[in-house]
């Protein structure tokens, strides 16, 4: 497994890292035994960055993960969390909470769900506009300086904010989605901030939610899965986003690959400094996802595939509306 640095402060990691959010709930029912297996098959192959969020399933994620890395050297794997949104019973969410006392105590939660004595990557899933930026870094800074935490890492937020982040404390990685279908730090000038601070970035969605995998339908639908409402599933959307995925077949077949190989080979291409985030729930999904790490992109492969799937071409937004309104990197 290659190594990358994420960002000029931040650890080591494995090429590619394990997105675990799916095995508690947002695609629809997931099997526990079958997602420790596949959290073991990553482990096993070499994948050492395991990615979650303390609101994954309500602490479930952690807690499985957690349960997981028992009998595993703490030394042998990275832990990146995100915290701050909140949500009830009922699995509502209800914003963000970034305040520097909210931020010692999901930390100390979190600590006790996964079992550990520190944290790799600490970041806020979201920019709460009610605190300032500053103050949220500054809070993590003194878990840093006590032990709990090694690095800080951002997610969803503009160049302005990375910039201001970045002047409290090294930032070591930007979370974000980043896949051949959401190309839009691009052109924010997101990607060019992070690459001026040596910032890293862990690219989340690198298959768009399983859109552009190879393996989704216009039929397809599963109870309790986030993406029945996702704008770019929608009827009319959907239909007009796997026909990009056919012309990405193509491509894909050329080279004697799958798309899904081909779309994080992309993602892999676009930079060291770029770590996908593979959101495998099976170990046969996982296995496919490794076979993207033997698969090298030439100029007439990355030609042909920006042909197949054009930077723009995607109908609906990445998140509902409401959503994207609450996104500090869509701003």
């Amino acid at each position: 497994m290659d190594k990358h640095q994420l960002g000029r402060t931040g650890p080591q990691v494995s090429a590619i890292g394990l997105g675990c959010m799916g095995m508690s709930g947002m695609y629809g029912p997931a099997d526990r035994a079958e997602s420790i297996a596949t959290i073991h098959a990553a482990l096993d192959a070499g994948i050492d960055l395991l990615d979650t969020g303390d609101f994954d399933g309500m602490g479930h994620n952690e807690m499985l993960i957690g349960d997981a890395l028992v009998g595993r050297p703490r030394e042998s794997y990275r832990l990146s969390v995100k915290f701050g949104a909140l949500r009830d019973a009922g699995s509502n969410w209800h914003g963000y909470d970034a305040r520097p006392a909210a931020v010692k105590n999901f930390l100390a939660y979190t600590l006790q769900r996964l079992r550990v004595d520190y944290i790799d990557i600490y970041r806020p899933a979201r920019l709460d506009e009610a605190v300032p930026i500053e103050d949220t870094i500054g809070a993590i800074a003194d878990m840093v300086k006590a032990g709990w935490v090694r690095h800080i890492g951002l997610s969803e937020v503009g160049a302005a904010t990375i910039r201001r982040a970045a002047a409290v404390h090294p930032i070591a990685d930007l979370q974000i989605e980043y896949s051949l279908i959401s190309r839009g730090i691009e052109d924010s000038g997101i990607l060019a901030a992070c690459r001026e601070l040596g910032v890293g970035i862990t690219a989340y969605g690198v298959l768009a939610r399983g859109l552009i995998g190879g393996h989704w339908n216009a039929g397809s639908k599963v109870q309790g899965d986030f993406r029945n409402a996702s704008p770019r599933f929608q009827q009319g959307n959907v239909e007009a986003n796997l026909r990009l995925v056919d012309a990405l077949r193509q491509v894909a077949d050329a080279r004697g690959v799958t798309v899904a190989q081909i779309a994080i080979a992309w993602v892999l291409a676009q930079g060291q400094d770029i770590v996908p985030l593979v959101g495998a729930r099976t170990r046969t999904r996982l296995q496919e996802a490794l076979g993207a790490l033997k698969v090298r992109l030439t100029p007439d492969d990355l030609a042909a595939i920006e042909r197949a799937m054009p930077k723009g071409a995607a109908q609906g937004g990445r998140y509902a509306p409401a959503q994207l309104a609450h996104l500090d990197s869509e701003r």
